[in-house]
């Protein structure tokens, strides 16, 4: 294995400066590839991928995760030149959990060193950006439409340094308080409409929440989660999720399992992936089945 770490020094706390502290005594020698911006560690993985690395492996948050492999998806045959390695370093670490990773960084380094390698489905999201240039983005694990987009836009980061992954969620009632706007998902022929979309490659979304219990990441389809209405009391019970780690679905969301699924609406509404707002709808997804290699 000759394996690259692109490495995030901004991602949550101490575990961030000690994983730097503390490399050279599990990981002597290992190439490191640190990032100083946003965007950087896209690029960081492709020039890795061109230098030879087999394994590309993504030391931070899953935003870090998110560009690692997208640098990898930008180089000629990148998923079949390298694959992807994971040290989860940050706040929530949910495509971490969906494999079932070891969260310390030791553990965590000695299954990239002996685990064995898994291929799953690289999901991606197509669509236009602001310069008219036609875009695909993929994600290992979930991305979404609506209120947890626009949520995401009102973070404060300086409070998501001193109480984690409760940030999203004072954000999420901040969102609530903005008219939400009808979106439309066509997938498989149906035209389902609700105010929030959720997509699913993995099982978990925002963590351990399994908002997907039926998804695989190898089953060559997406799952979809379409909620009618949001409310108070929705986000309420996505709080008390966060504490008790109990799906939380309501009855009346409509689930769909599909290869493709577009989603759009009237107004202007906001898309993220992998926790990382991308841009504005409309959006397709879609997924390349078994096309990523995981060690995990």
């Amino acid at each position: 294995m000759r394996a690259c770490v692109i490495f995030n020094p901004t991602a949550r706390g101490n575990k961030a400066r000690n994983f730097r502290a503390h490399l050279d005594d599990f990981a002597p020698g290992l190439a490191l590839k640190p990032t100083q911006a946003s965007g950087d560690g896209r690029r960081l993985a492709a020039e890795a991928v061109g230098e030879g690395f087999d394994t590309i492996v993504a030391a931070g948050g899953d935003g870090t995760l998110n560009e690692v492999l997208n640098g990898i998806a930008d180089t000629p045959d990148g998923f079949a030149r390298a694959r992807l390695g994971v040290l989860p370093l940050g706040t929530v670490n949910v495509f971490a959990r969906e494999l079932g990773l070891p969260l310390g960084l030791r553990a965590a380094w000695q299954t990239i060193l002996h685990g064995r390698e898994r291929t799953i489905d690289a999901a991606f999201a197509e669509f236009t950006a602001p310069d008219g240039s036609r875009q695909r983005r993929y994600f290992a694990q979930m991305a979404g439409a609506g209120l947890d987009a626009l949520a995401i836009s009102l973070v404060d980061w300086e409070l998501k340094k001193r109480i984690a992954q409760f940030a999203y969620v004072v954000a999420g009632f901040k969102a609530l308080r903005a008219p939400q706007p009808r979106l439309t998902v066509e997938a498989n022929g149906q035209c389902v409409t609700g105010e929030l979309v959720l997509v699913g490659n993995g099982r978990f979304y925002g963590g351990s929440l399994p908002v997907f219990p039926g998804a695989k990441l190898d089953d060559g389809l997406l799952d979809v989660c379409v909620f009618p209405k949001v409310s108070l009391s929705l986000v309420a019970r996505y709080a008390a999720g966060f504490v008790t780690g109990r799906p939380l679905v309501p009855r009346e969301v409509k689930m769909l399992r599909v290869s493709r699924a577009k989603i759009s609406s009237e107004t202007k509404v906001l898309f993220e992936v992998e926790g990382d707002l991308c841009g504005a709808l409309p959006v397709e997804f879609g997924v390349r089945p078994r096309a990523l290699r995981v060690v995990g």
